[in-house]
């Protein structure tokens, strides 16, 4: 049975290991096929991937792993903030410094 194209990242953003989430589509044909009783219709493709979601989306319920990244990623943008501030100011202070004067040995 093939797997959906999208089952990794469906679990990478439930975070589901993806052996898990191969099993939770195989949950989901099975009860597609009792549910419709037939195999390959859109009917039965819709019914699989909306039994999968809402089994996967159980899933990650159940799971005990905090979700850091949001967290990790503002902490990130505030070590920065002084360092892009400091980059602001000197590109301002650059472009407003005054130009040496031409070489007038050059220009004869």
């Amino acid at each position: 049975m093939k797997t959906p194209k999208l089952l990794p990242w469906y679990a990478c953003k439930a975070g589901v290991p993806i052996e898990r989430a191969n099993a939770l589509w195989r949950k989901a044909v099975r009860e597609a096929t009792e549910r419709t009783g037939w195999v390959g219709t859109s009917e039965y493709w819709g019914v699989a991937m909306e039994i999968f979601l809402a089994s996967l989306e159980a899933e990650q319920c159940t799971l005990c792993t905090p979700r850091v990244t949001p967290l990790l990623r503002s902490q990130n943008r505030i070590w920065r903030l002084p360092l892009t501030a400091m980059e602001d100011v000197l590109s301002a202070v650059s472009a407003g410094w005054p130009r040496p004067p031409a070489d007038p040995r050059k220009a004869a």
